[in-house]
């Protein structure tokens, strides 16, 4: 125990401080969001809104390779952070070292795999004649990086749990600033049209990745490799822990697979990229929300590991209060903004424009319940419940939103298709209060 006394995990933690011990991740996952973000507004702006559409095509086998390296990460986060609560040291680096390796190889599957399915996994994913060969270009070149890609989500993750989230922090600028640079690079100047965009993404998922693999190497924290036990039973417990994490990830895949065929169906190809301005913009917005709750889940989880009752009473009512702030004023930003980003995206596409600025005006309002749902999904992760994160995570991601896409927009048209999240969002907001109120003598969390 007396190894476990200078965790940063360990702290008596008050409101700032556990804002400011968050902030790193919050901001990390904000710049993630941001350069994805500047990534879009490149490829709109000196490509064409076509080349914008063909992202979100393709974007649920970006979903599917963010999900497996997410499921790893925070399932597998909560197991390496409880037995450092629990002072097992050793078995904390051997349980690391078998993730990060088993996230490597995972991403090498992928690619040979998608590879040998590329045209067949582009034409599924219903791609029009218009848009295929955009479509083709940006996965090809992604599915070269989906090893870094998940390395990169294992390791800000766990710089977390390693008590070193600033470094996390920096590195997430870094990825964020190159990403900027070889997106005007191999876009403006060299005329590389979509391929530029994904090489720009590429290099980006590589600086974090090949330095916390650096990192890890030295030793300079808690956790650093050695030579792992094949423990399949961390690799269950992980998966399934972080199974919530994986579900939204597909989840997101096939609703925006949903999207893309009622806007392509509804308003055509400019339908397509006002959904894609819509998506890539709740990602941004939602990543304070996220980030809050990487930030603050392996304290959970410590807390948790090690009965610390009263101090996981006082984090969670803590995180639930920043969370309820935090929601107010992303709903506002979004409302108010709307038309303000739209513009940013359609340029002179004034189809695409108009299509967009109705759309915030309704999307709005799922971020007044979405970072509630989103915390708690994390704080049952944290708590080794995937049941009850799987739960919040399945519904508010597909289950709901799925029947509502299904539905709404053949009384609705295009409205019904905005609508859709909100209303999923406040439904699921109603079981994750449920889950709360019958879990807490389980827990202890209130």
């Amino acid at each position: 125990m007396t190894e476990m006394q200078g965790n940063p995990l360990a702290k008596n933690f008050h409101a700032l401080s556990l804002i400011k011990f968050a902030l790193p991740s919050m901001v990390m996952m904000l710049f993630m969001g941001l350069y994805t973000i500047v990534d879009t507004i490149f490829v709109a702006r000196f490509v064409n809104t076509n080349a914008l559409s063909s992202i979100n095509i393709v974007c649920p086998v970006i979903n599917m390779i963010v999900g497996l390296g997410t499921m790893l990460a925070t399932g597998g986060s909560a197991v390496v952070a409880k037995k450092m609560g629990n002072g097992n040291r050793d078995e904390a680096r051997s349980s690391f070292t078998l993730i990060i390796l088993t996230g490597f190889f995972m991403g090498l599957a992928i690619t040979v795999m998608g590879f040998l399915f590329l045209e067949r996994i582009v034409r599924g994913l219903g791609a029009s004649e218009i848009l295929f060969p955009y479509c083709k270009d940006y996965l090809t070149v992604q599915l070269m990086f989906a090893a870094g890609n998940i390395m990169q989500v294992l390791y800000q993750n766990l710089f977390v749990t390693a008590g070193k989230p600033a470094l996390g922090l920096m590195l997430s600028v870094l990825a964020g600033i190159a990403n900027i640079i070889f997106d005007y690079i191999f876009i403006v100047l060299l005329q590389m049209g979509i391929r530029g965009a994904a090489f720009g993404t590429g290099i980006g998922y590589m600086i974090p990745a090949l330095a916390g693999t650096i990192f890890f190497l030295t030793g300079r924290s808690g956790l650093q490799f050695c030579k792992p036990e094949m423990d399949v039973s961390v690799l269950l417990k992980s998966c399934s822990n972080g199974a919530s994490e994986m579900v939204s990830q597909l989840s997101a895949a096939v609703t925006t697979f949903l999207f893309n065929a009622a806007m392509l169906e509804l308003l055509g190809e400019d339908g397509v990229a006002a959904i894609t301005v819509i998506i890539y913009s709740q990602f941004l917005l939602t990543t304070l929300y996220i980030g809050f709750s990487m930030g603050t889940a392996p304290i959970i989880s410590y807390n948790y590991g090690g009965g610390h009752v009263k101090q996981l009473r006082k984090v969670v009512r803590i995180c639930f209060c920043v969370m309820i702030a935090v929601s107010l004023l992303v709903f506002l930003f979004s409302f108010l903004a709307g038309e303000t980003i739209s513009r940013i995206f359609a340029g002179n596409n004034e189809n695409v424009f108009e299509i967009t600025k109705i759309g915030f005006s309704i999307f709005s309002f799922s971020f007044l319940f979405s970072g509630c749902n989103i915390f708690a999904s994390a704080l049952f992760t944290a708590l080794s419940d995937g049941k009850a994160s799987a739960a919040i995570s399945f519904l508010r991601t597909f289950g709901f939103i799925m029947v509502f896409l299904l539905v709404l927009p053949r009384f609705l048209k295009a409205a019904g298709v905005w609508l859709a999240i909100p209303i999923a969002e406040l439904l699921t907001l109603i079981l994750t209060v449920y889950l709360i109120f019958i879990r807490r003598k389980r827990y202890h969390y209130l």
